[in-house]
């Protein structure tokens, strides 16, 4: 995944692309109030870039660790980190490697 953001992620932060709000769930459309609310709260997420020493505490404690890489969809904390909209005029989030909980396997 390329990064366009302009953001470079430094030492143990993450740079990640949340999920977009939906427009409507089923056949219930979603409010703007509410879109609004869930562009905070979203929790699935794509790694845009990583940090020099993201993950080094993980990888040290097991071999077997492999580390999170740009274009691994992830799930990070509700409201980790921070909100900062890039050079492309997307939302994007920094967080500290911790807050990222999760990596999402494809479905085979």
């Amino acid at each position: 995944m390329k990064n366009e953001s302009g953001i470079e992620p430094l030492d143990l932060r993450v740079l990640v692309l949340p999920d977009a709000a939906r427009d409507q769930i089923g056949s219930i459309y979603v409010p703007e109030s509410a879109k609004e609310k869930e562009k905070f709260a979203k929790i699935e997420a794509t790694i845009v870039a990583v940090g020099e020493n993201a993950w080094e505490e993980a990888a040290s404690r097991s071999a077997a660790f492999t580390r999170p890489q740009p274009g691994d969809r992830v799930l990070i904390a509700k409201y980790g980190g921070i909100l900062h909209t890039g050079k492309d005029g997307r939302d994007y989030r920094i967080l500290n490697d911790e807050d990222i909980l999760a990596r999402l396997l494809e479905e085979a």
